[in-house]
């Protein structure tokens, strides 16, 4: 943290002091920890497929979160710089009523600043290299949006 109590500066060469990248923490429902915790013990494959692409700040330099509370809700990856959460879709989505669930969800969180990247399980299983190209593409636009403000 730097003297004036303000967040820490993202990782180097990453935009900061001019506000471009600002760490906001979203608070969560207290009781989400437990679960939080239970379901990164019990991930599904595709997402220990793309945690192992995501972790130790492998993408882009950025720190991702696993089975990240946010709000009301959890959040398969999440990175609070960039504020981009990033879902895994497997069967459980493929209802109606899921479908629905999810709109509701991702726009509350939507409204508090979160964007969203979907990926369905299947593409993460047999197409890595594509999912994690969307989301190294999504960070660089992102960047250079950031820069030319």
């Amino acid at each position: 943290m730097s003297a004036s109590g303000d967040l820490p500066t993202p990782p180097f060469g990453h935009p900061s002091e001019e506000g471009i990248l600002r760490r906001e923490i979203i608070d969560y429902e207290r009781y989400l920890k437990e679960l939080a915790r239970k379901l990164r013990q019990n991930m599904t494959l595709g997402e220990v497929l793309l945690w192992q692409r995501l972790k130790r700040k492998q993408m882009r330099g950025y720190d991702f979160d696993r089975q990240r509370p946010i709000d009301r809700y959890i959040v398969d990856f999440y990175c609070k710089d960039l504020k981009l959460a990033i879902e895994i879709d497997g069967s459980s989505h493929d209802g109606e009523e899921a479908k629905v669930n999810d709109d509701i969800r991702q726009e509350r969180l939507e409204s508090l600043g979160v964007r969203f990247l979907r990926f369905t399980d299947a593409d993460v299983k047999r197409n890595m290299e594509m999912v994690v190209g969307s989301i190294e593409q999504w960070i660089t636009d992102r960047s250079s949006k950031q820069i030319n403000r």
